[in-house]
């Protein structure tokens, strides 16, 4: 399908243009629509369906969050986990004379 472009004019290329982004989407939707039927296929060869493989297969971008070990006895919503920065209460706390098992959940 050869087309010489240089003959053309510019209102004709621009047609041809419009004409080419409408061909590319129709032509993406359609192999978005081939590939969603070869996931499924595959999928229930092995006796799944697409969305119980989609749940495990996107990641959440965080890991789980680690338990509390502490707890503020003052203040029961702040916790600690014992990794990272001692929040200041554990500070304030063993400031005090608190022992850190005094704190532990």
């Amino acid at each position: 399908m050869a087309v010489n472009l240089e003959k053309m004019s510019r209102k004709d290329l621009l047609e041809l243009r419009d004409q080419v982004e409408r061909a590319l989407v129709e032509a993406e939707k359609r192999e978005r629509k081939e590939a969603l039927q070869a996931v499924e296929k595959a999928a229930a060869k092995y006796g799944f369906s697409l969305s119980d493989l989609a749940v495990d297969a996107v990641p959440s971008g965080k890991s789980a969050k680690t338990k509390a070990k502490y707890r503020n006895p003052g203040n029961p919503n702040q916790t600690w986990s014992g990794r990272g920065r001692k929040p200041q209460w554990i500070h304030d706390a063993l400031q005090s004379g608190a022992d850190i098992s005094d704190l532990e959940i």
